[in-house]
């Protein structure tokens, strides 16, 4: 069963859809989830967190897949796609939708104060550390420094918040 705080706002147009397979989905206080968000179960077994204070923006997508774990006061800019599974591929002689997926790498993990930009798009494995930013149209595979500002396909550190 869904846990969203009670003072989460959800967006009427948001399209959250629920897991046929139990996984759940966990919105903490005062975030606030936009139109035309979708949130959707699919590519394993892991559950959605998403921390107090976060903004989520229009046109964003969610994959279950391994989990996603969103900490507090975070801000996910519009048309971000996280997608922490993969699909096998590599039987050339079987169709790929046929494969499934690829064992987890982890999922994806974005922790406290961070900034991602427009068009981003995060994959399993990732982790975005304390504080960094992400600027937008990036590509996030791997782990980001806490305080960096990062951007690129993929992502590369181009410096670090200031004190």
């Amino acid at each position: 069963m869904n846990q969203i705080d009670s003072t989460a706002k959800i967006s009427s147009l948001c399209d959250i859809e629920i897991s046929k397979k139990g996984s759940m989905l966990i919105i903490g206080a005062d975030s606030m989830v936009d139109s035309f968000v979708k949130i959707k179960f699919t590519g394993g077994l892991g559950n959605i967190e998403i921390g107090s204070n976060v903004y989520i923006n229009s046109g964003t997508v969610l994959y279950s897949g391994n989990g996603i774990i969103i900490g507090n006061n975070v801000l996910i800019g519009p048309n971000c796609s996280i997608t922490p599974t993969n699909h096998e591929f590599s039987d050339r002689n079987k169709p790929i939708r046929e494969q499934g997926f690829k064992q987890s790498k982890g999922g994806v993990i974005i922790e406290d104060d961070v900034w991602i930009g427009a068009n981003v798009v995060i994959l399993d494995g990732a982790i975005i550390r304390h504080g960094a930013v992400i600027g937008a149209n990036s590509l996030v595979n791997s782990e980001i420094e806490e305080y960096s500002i990062n951007y690129g396909t993929p992502c590369r550190k181009i410096g670090y918040r200031k004190e």
